[in-house]
């Protein structure tokens, strides 16, 4: 399709925001070898996870082919940005991102709303035993600690997905920029710094990793209608009913690499930052028009939303489909 209007690529936004970053890790490497053997360099920790998560973003933007004209090359750049710079595997990412985005928040078919640590559905809370039972019943107030838990999961589950007998493409390239990627930001870590301190500056690193990357993809689709595995929605409805934004204007795009737009992202999931916030505007009138619901609230909010329904679904309070909205489209 040729790229025209909001659709056309803004290389100057995506260059400005590399070059950031690229001196934000460069001051964070002076930063490092000046303070030696300090606590003060868990400061340093923390930038990194935030850094980290950036370069997610990044990540998560050319695997959608937003940045590049083409789409090899996008994926070339998500690969080197997710395997080599974060440390996912973006094999493994890219085949479940897609699912998601096909079928978000739709019983069987979401794979970010299958149990794991958490559950997301009653029936899943009801199927958990010992320790997940424990942590279910207060997985709301649990949700948020248990994030700083998510950057050493990504990590692992990056190195089982790549080491696994399933078939994957560019298997090798992947581990290859892993395994560089660990040499680089890991090695150094533990080769110029006391042991204790060491494990304390990854800790951070990790924790801080990833209650960020936790905290701007959960606002996006928990406590949003959950589908019925036999619901019929056109796209448009199944996008928009089950996705939420975060007010905030130019911070909160910042703070969360465009995720804030939710709604468009899903609708245009080819559209580059910049321009979310002008298709905005376009997708409230046609869900006036089409009196499709369109949902907005303050990042804290959302974050109380949150924890609410976690802590109803891990109480098995209510049946997950006992919504209005999934009452309506469950019906075949």
């Amino acid at each position: 399709m040729r790229e025209t209007g909001l659709l056309r690529r803004t290389p100057w936004f995506y260059a400005l925001v590399g070059t950031a970053i690229a001196v934000a890790f460069a001051g964070c490497i002076t930063g490092f070898v000046l303070l030696g053997d300090s606590w003060f360099q868990l400061l340093i920790a923390a930038a990194l996870g935030i850094l980290f998560t950036q370069v997610a973003f990044l990540a998560h933007e050319a695997a959608h082919r937003q940045i590049l004209a083409s789409g090899p090359a996008n994926d070339r750049l998500a690969r080197l940005l997710g395997n080599g710079v974060v440390g996912m595997s973006y094999s493994w990412w890219s085949t479940k991102h897609t699912r998601h985005h096909a079928n978000p928040n739709r019983v069987g078919k979401d794979p970010d709303i299958e149990v794991d640590t958490i559950s997301f559905l009653q029936e899943d809370a009801a199927r958990a035993r010992g320790v997940q039972r424990l942590v279910t019943r207060h997985q709301g107030w649990l949700f948020f600690p248990l994030l700083t838990l998510e950057g050493l999961n990504l990590h692992a589950l990056a190195f089982r997905h790549l080491l696994g007998r399933a078939p994957v493409k560019g298997r090798f390239i992947e581990l290859g920029l892993l395994v560089v990627r660990f040499l680089v930001f890991v090695a150094p870590v533990f080769v110029f710094l006391p042991l204790g301190l060491a494990f304390a500056f990854v800790g951070v690193q990790l924790a801080v990793f990833g209650v960020y990357m936790g905290a701007s993809f959960a606002p996006n689709h928990k406590g949003m209608a959950v589908i019925a595995p036999d619901a019929r929605l056109d796209f448009f409805s199944k996008q928009v009913r089950t996705s939420r934004n975060v007010g905030g204007g130019w911070w909160a795009t910042w703070l969360m690499g465009g995720l804030n737009y939710q709604i468009e992202h899903h609708l245009f999931p080819n559209m580059p930052r910049p321009a979310l916030s002008r298709a905005r505007e376009i997708v409230i009138e046609q869900c006036r028009a089409y009196d499709v619901p369109y949902t907005e609230t303050t990042l804290w909010r959302s974050y109380a939303i949150v924890i609410d329904y976690l802590n109803r679904v891990g109480l098995g309070a209510r049946d997950p489909f006992d919504c209005p909205m999934a009452a309506t489209y469950r019906r075949a």
